[in-house]
């Protein structure tokens, strides 16, 4: 009889290409990939450990799965996996944990397990296999379900943020080389897929320890054949350079779309939470784009409520983030992380004030997309369509990341992963995207 196993991902697209390779490899040793919640001999669980939420949420699915199927083998990775190993293996039910410098070897081992070669616990020396400084393994999602591919080109991070754990969960900043990278890509192309996202937890660290560069890789990339598009999904202001916006600029298969985390906008804040940038250097690269790229797509992320945002800091953050030509707020509440050396700072934001702050950046981010959106009411786009439930609209994205929705009276399989060009109409119900009748 066929053996099964489920794969559950939690946390950022870094562990979903993760995941998306650990299937690959259990396909091939013969396993058959089924739902996580029926029942399976193996379960692979990839960890966030962002907020004490996530943490809570690790445990709690952990238990579900035991109750549901106690005979199971189940392997969890992941950081929460690093962050609280001793708290992780001490779960009913647990059999392997797989921390940051152990990835490489979860196939092996847990096949070895299996097969009675290995033994439930700690791993021995010869598993070992990636230090935390070493090159990251590379790894991509696989795009069954969606039209594009993550692709993790780096891992770790230097940069130690007074309110961040990363450098402890996933290790320090590490890539893969270029030649391995374009290799991925290709694989990936073989696949069908036509959009690739990198993504990496400081992605414009890309090669600095191997004296390769971030531009170089996307230049290679952009040489793929089959990849129609591509996609930077967060880069540092400081790491994003003007070349590489003109290199974009130029007509590429990157697109006009731009991820870039502020955090904050209060020089004050930005300075208690060790960011590399100020306000005045952000305001600046986010310009530049749109200097050089008017229709650009740029994404923000916000943490609000960190220790030491008074009101006139966040009021400060609010006016500047109103006053940029920004697309989206990616708003994140601050949650206090052990270890961590934002505790030290005395002012503490409490729960209330931060469900607050969030929600006037949230209705910020609202208007501010649907400005945007309403720009390209009339206007021609071609649009990578995703597959949908049958019966359902079908969604896709243009060049510049509007989101777009066919109706399911005018929506067809063979539209899945196809590039398609459209007109782009008024907003759909609630204003998530914009309404597309086929040209």
């Amino acid at each position: 009889m066929t053996k099964k196993a489920s794969y559950i991902t939690l946390g950022c697209k870094l562990n979903y290409a993760e995941t998306s390779t650990y299937e690959r490899s259990f396909i091939k040793a013969g396993y058959e990939s089924v739902p996580w919640n029926s029942k399976a001999d193996l379960y692979i669980i990839n960890t966030c450990s962002v907020t004490e939420h996530a943490d809570r949420k690790s445990r709690n699915i952990i238990r579900k799965i035991h109750r549901t199927a106690p005979e199971a083998t189940i392997v969890v990775t992941g950081c929460y996996a690093q962050l609280k190993r001793q708290e992780v293996e001490a779960l009913e039910g647990v059999s392997l944990v797989f921390g940051a410098d152990e990835k490489s070897s979860l196939v092996k081992r847990t096949l070895d397990l299996i097969d009675g070669k290995a033994s439930a616990g700690p791993a021995e020396n010869e598993y070992r296999t990636m230090p935390s400084d070493s090159a990251t393994f590379a790894a991509y999602s696989s795009g069954e379900e969606r039209t594009r591919s993550f692709l993790k080109v780096q891992d770790g991070c230097d940069n130690f943020c007074a309110y961040c754990t990363v450098p402890f969960a996933r290790g320090r900043s590490r890539s893969i080389s270029i030649d391995t990278a374009v290799s991925e890509a290709e694989k990936i192309a073989a696949a069908g897929v036509k959009e690739i996202v990198l993504t990496g937890v400081n992605t414009g660290d890309f090669g600095r320890k191997s004296g390769e560069s971030f531009l170089e890789l996307l230049k290679r990339l952009n040489a793929v054949e089959g990849i129609e598009r591509y996609r930077i999904s967060s880069i540092e202001p400081n790491l994003l350079t003007e070349d590489i916006i003109d290199w974009i600029a130029s007509g590429t298969k990157f697109q006009p779309h731009f991820h870039i985390p502020l955090q904050s906008g209060s020089d004050e804040v930005l300075k208690l939470m060790h960011r590399r940038y100020d306000k005045a250097l952000f305001a600046h690269k986010v310009n530049l784009i749109k200097e050089k790229m008017p229709d650009a797509f740029i994404g923000v992320d916000v943490m609000v409520g960190c220790r030491g945002e008074t009101p006139e800091c966040f009021e400060e953050c609010y006016e500047f983030l109103k006053s940029l030509p920004v697309t989206q707020l990616h708003v994140f509440p601050y949650s206090e992380r052990p270890g961590t050396a934002a505790l030290k700072i005395p002012y503490v934001v409490d729960e209330k004030e931060k469900k607050l702050r969030s929600k006037r950046l949230l209705e910020l981010s609202d208007l501010k997309t649907q400005e945007f959106y309403a720009q390209y009411i009339g206007t021609e786009a071609e649009v990578l369509f995703e597959k949908a439930p049958r019966g359902k609209a079908m969604h896709g994205f243009t060049k510049n990341y509007v989101r777009v929705e066919l109706s399911p009276a005018l929506a067809k399989e063979e539209y899945d992963n196809q590039l398609i060009k459209v007109r782009l109409g008024g907003f759909n119900h609630d204003k998530t995207a914009l309404k597309a009748e086929l040209i």
